[in-house]
């Protein structure tokens, strides 16, 4: 059955940022906290917009963003995604994890274009090593339904593993660069490099 589901965007956020040292969320790439550059930037695109967080960021997010503090019932991304899906089971997700500072509007918009939504997931990949990044991607909500079953069964709490063992549209997107992860301080650099010579 082909889902009509709205999309909703969701910029993870609630990460400890360890291999960083600094929150990845609140790192400066455009002007503002990149957490809050993504949620504008999907803002535009999705019917409503929210920044997964934990509960001891709530008093750092700007009063007019919407947010979703993480449940604590799983642990990684899933914790966000799943706290998302069980607030609003019957949508679809976008889902952006705030360590993308090259990721844009134009990528985002052919990633919409390319949404299947019979399969789980949209999700981009690289070409050269062509796995799905569940960070970037549109989660279905059968998607996040599954998971839970599949996050029972104790095989891992990985959304990557999830989305290789089932049915995902993989998108290549048109410059590779936009899934650059910034997740310690050489990247944070290289990201800073390529964004200045853009």
């Amino acid at each position: 059955m082909i889902s009509n589901a709205k999309i909703y965007g969701l910029v993870l956020s609630g990460g400890k940022s360890s291999r960083m040292g600094t929150d990845k969320g609140l790192i400066d790439y455009h002007g503002m906290p990149q957490r809050e550059f993504l949620y504008h930037m999907l803002d535009q695109i999705c019917e409503r917009t929210f920044i997964s967080i934990r509960a001891d960021q709530t008093a750092d997010i700007p009063s007019d963003m919407a947010v979703i503090v993480d449940e604590d019932q799983v642990k990684g991304p899933y914790n966000g995604l799943l706290s998302a899906h069980h607030q609003f089971p019957e949508v679809a997700w976008l889902v952006l994890a705030c360590d993308l500072p090259l990721i844009d509007l134009e990528a985002l918009n052919a990633l919409l274009a390319e949404r299947r939504p019979e399969m789980m997931a949209t999700a981009f990949a690289l070409k050269e090593n062509p796995l799905p990044e569940p960070l970037c991607a549109i989660w279905e909500p059968k998607a996040l339904q599954r998971s839970v079953s599949f996050l029972e069964t104790g095989i891992g709490t990985c959304p990557r593993k999830f989305l290789i063992n089932n049915p995902v549209h993989l998108v290549f997107p048109k410059n590779e660069k936009v899934l650059l992860n910034a997740n310690s301080r050489a990247e944070y650099l290289e990201a800073l490099n390529k964004l200045s010579t853009a």
